[in-house]
């Protein structure tokens, strides 16, 4: 029975090349996928047979007849490939050489944007340059490749280098983000829009609770640690203007969350707490914003507070270029406390006046776009994600895509949780209706059909697989020795579970960072939801730990778990895990050991004894020496034996150790060419607790 083959054992089995096996397999029509084929030993036989006299041009056909030339796995030595008639021997080689002599491909000019995750055909055609040659160049680098096999972003920018070629690597991503900037828009089309807010800061400085105080609800109260665990947005109306809220958490570990928060805002609001300054979430906070180009609100929060020192604060900031407009900058500072709900009306009227000033607009009704801010799975109502729309309007019925997730619009509501039937732009609403869960920071937009919608979603799927294959293969040298190198490392794998999408990437983003040179973090799996039996059995298999956040395990799983001795974790906090698994790793860290001289002696006389070997007559002249000890014979300071002592005397009597100031009979194991006059050191080697 055929079995599955890799092209390159066939050939390292036949001492031959690649090329050749695959030469031979395509003139006797035994296809290849993936670099592997279904043939038996037996099949191969007659394919080489079948190739070694070429393939022959089929005899005309005179009655003007077409007639289908079949190609057989199993042709004859004598016949070659079936043709259904006799075949004439002189144009044998005509079909190999049509192939050379086909047109050279076409050679690019100027920077050539090639997909991450290309296949050897895909880069060929970007590049302009054959599919041999590829092969070629990359089997110098001692990587044997298909035609069909992806190559790594590395490989394809060391294959330009080498054909002089320039190329930009795309990713999907990234080719997503750029459908969002292509959209432009009649001026006459755009209509006054609400300015999107994102409030920003350290833990513990007050966000969650001044958006308590604009909304005058309870949110603050309910979260676990005093840090708001996942994105909201929310819209007050102030003096008949609608201001939209985005709260990112505060926590260093929502750092990608916060980031993604800037992305989508038309001012960033930073929350800087007046007892307690500029912390280090504060400053990425305002890097964030800066790297966004939005303009700043700075919030001198807990000004209610005897310790609060409201010019100590602006001071600091000063530090990272931000200058109140009192002082003769451009940042707008206001002082409030969201405790007391003092100075929360000046706040709301500075965010509408910054607004102004950026005339902010977009046009209702072009086909609406935006962004996935959160997404989860609900009991009753299934995939649900919240989306803030950037431009047009979204309607129940359209059909949706993000990313790799699909679907149409069955039901909107808005922040309040009231349906809707129509968000325009700046509106933050919850969809029902995809097919997946949406990835928090995906593009989400509107397109003519579900058909459309479903053709989307897969290629945005196949793309991605194909750079994650292109990411697990190495080209270079160097890659290849990395890779032997990261087999030393050990790996701590853990199963992740969330209760949302955006808890599950910062907590990812926050394992990922512990990092030391011996031992590193592997994410075999991670999702959304509850943890099941079959996490649990992944965990087993893979020998991991299960980590749940704001989730608990099934009572079917938590049996299973019992029975298969699964750990598994749950968590409230990120901060908590991240220390739990830190000190995981350190105890999988392969201990360090430290050399300790416990003594040395000096050797005074020598004993022979025919049955036991020589004996050395000592006087200990520090420390300790102790039975068992490794010991060192040195001899004129330079070590002539390392070994272990094999029996330590005192006159007639065996001693465990022997002190400083007395003298001692030492013989060593394995070795008697001792001399008078040598030091023999003890020694022993300690464990030291390892870091991370």
């Amino acid at each position: 029975m055929a079995k599955r083959r890799k092209v390159s054992d066939i050939a390292n089995q036949r001492g031959t090349s690649v090329d050749d096996v695959l030469a031979h397999l395509k003139r006797a029509g035994i296809e290849v996928v993936d670099g592997e084929v279904s043939v038996d030993e037996e099949a191969i036989e007659r394919a080489y047979a079948a190739g070694s006299t070429g393939p022959r041009r089929p005899r005309p056909n005179p009655g003007g007849r077409r007639r289908r030339v079949i190609i057989d796995a199993g042709a004859s030595r004598r016949g070659g490939p079936q043709t259904g008639g006799r075949q004439r021997r002189g144009r044998r080689n005509r079909s190999d050489r049509s192939d050379e002599q086909a047109a050279p491909p076409v050679v690019p000019t100027g920077v050539v944007k090639v997909p991450s995750g290309a296949t050897v055909k895909d880069v060929s055609q970007l590049l302009g340059i054959p599919t041999s040659a590829i092969i070629k160049t990359l089997m110098g680098y001692g990587e044997m490749v298909t035609i069909t096999q992806t190559l790594t972003d590395d490989a394809i920018e060391v294959l330009a280098g080498d054909f002089g070629r320039e190329v930009e690597i795309t990713h999907a991503a990234d080719e997503e983000a750029e459908l969002e900037t292509e959209a432009v828009d009649d001026e006459a089309d755009l209509e006054p829009r609400p300015a999107v807010v994102t409030v920003m800061g350290h833990v513990d400085h007050g966000k969650t609770s001044l958006l308590d105080a604009i909304r005058d609800t309870a949110v603050a109260a309910g979260e676990a640690g005093g840090i708001t665990q996942h994105i909201g947005a929310y819209q007050v109306r102030h003096k008949g203007k609608l201001v939209t809220f985005i709260d990112t958490p505060g926590h260093a570990a929502f750092t990608a969350m916060r980031a993604r928060g800037a992305k989508v805002t038309d001012i960033a609001a930073i929350v800087v707490a007046a007892d307690d300054g500029v912390m280090p979430q504060t400053v990425e906070a305002i890097d964030h914003a800066k790297a966004a180009g939005v303009p700043m609100v700075i919030v001198v929060n807990k000004i209610d507070k005897p310790e609060a020192n409201v010019e100590r604060i602006k001071q600091q900031l000063t530090e990272y270029g931000i200058v109140p407009e009192e002082w003769g900058g451009d940042t707008v500072f206001v002082e409030v406390s969201a405790k007391k709900r003092i100075g929360i009306e000046e706040f709301l009227e500075m965010l509408l006046l910054v607004a102004e000033m950026a005339d902010l607009k977009a046009n209702p009704d072009a086909p609406a776009s935006g962004f996935i801010i959160e997404s989860r799975v609900d009991p009753g109502r299934g995939v649900v994600a919240t989306m803030l729309v950037g431009r047009g309007t979204l309607h129940v019925g359209d059909a949706v895509v993000a990313g790799e997730a699909s679907g149409r619009v069955r039901a909107m509501r808005d922040f309040r949780g009231e349906p809707l039937k129509a968000a325009g732009p700046s509106t933050p609403v919850e969809i029902v209706g995809f097919d997946s869960l949406p990835a928090a920071g995906e593009l989400c937009r509107v397109v003519k059909d579900e058909r459309t919608a479903r053709s989307l979603a897969q290629k945005r799927a196949n793309r991605i697989k194909s750079e994650t294959l292109a990411r697990q293969r190495s080209l270079t040298l160097d890659d290849v020795f990395a890779r032997i190198a990261e087999g030393k490392v050990r790996e701590l794998d853990l199963v992740v579970k969330a209760d949302v999408q955006g808890s599950l990437e910062a907590l990812t983003d926050a394992l990922l960072k512990i990092q030391h040179p011996e031992v590193k973090v592997r994410i075999i799996h991670g999702g959304v939801g509850g943890i099941n039996e079959s996490d649990v059995m992944l965990a087993a298999a893979s020998s991991a730990i299960v980590i749940g956040f704001n989730v608990r395990p099934s009572p079917a799983a938590q049996a299973l778990a019992e029975s298969e001795g699964v750990d598994v974790r749950t968590y409230r906090v990120i901060y908590k895990v991240t220390e739990d698994i830190t000190a995981a790793l350190v105890g999988m860290l392969k201990p360090e050991y430290e050399e300790v001289v416990l003594g040395q002696a000096e050797v005074r006389q020598l004993f022979r004894a025919s049955k036991l070997g020589t004996i050395a007559g000592c006087m200990v002249t520090r420390g300790v020496m102790t039975r068992n000890a490794n010991v060192r014979v040195l001899r004129n300071d330079v070590v002539v034996h390392d070994g272990k002592i094999a029996s330590l005397r005192r006159f007639s009597d065996d001693v465990r150790e022997a002190q400083e100031g007395f003298e001692c009979g030492i013989l060593l194991d394995g070795f008697n060419d001792i001399k008078e006059g040598d030091v023999l050191e003890a020694y022993e080697t300690r464990e030291v607790a390892r870091e991370v």
